[in-house]
């Protein structure tokens, strides 16, 4: 049995990884608000969309008649206006400056387009 005059045996410092009932850690303000998650969700959904329809123009061009060069030709140039319509989107989702090199991005399917047609 312990004395009743021995000192208390000192109390060992609590690690850091475990929990301490007494003194809960406070919590984390979220990274993301709702309205930013769904701009988020909006501008990949708005961006994929309208850049799959750049893709099916693509495939159009590299699937018409060699002989209807005019037509491929605009069909990527179409794509290509379409890449860049969906960075604009995305962009003005977010509210940023619209005029950025990232417009140069939105070419990306047309000049995919031009290669595999041309140079494939």
């Amino acid at each position: 049995m312990a004395d009743q005059n021995s000192p208390a045996p000192a109390a060992r410092p609590r690690a850091k990884h475990l929990m301490d009932p007494a003194n809960p850690r406070p919590r984390k303000q979220d990274p993301m608000s709702l309205s930013q998650v769904q701009k988020w969700v909006l501008s990949s959904l708005a961006a994929a969309t309208i850049l799959h329809m750049s893709g099916g123009l693509v495939l159009a061009a590299m699937f018409l008649d060699e002989s209807r060069m005019d037509g491929r030709i605009g069909l990527l140039v179409i794509a290509g206006i379409f890449g860049v319509i969906a960075v604009l989107a995305a962009r003005a989702i977010h509210q940023r400056l619209l005029l950025t090199p990232w417009l140069l991005l939105g070419t990306l399917p047309a000049l995919v387009g031009v290669y595999l047609t041309f140079w494939r």
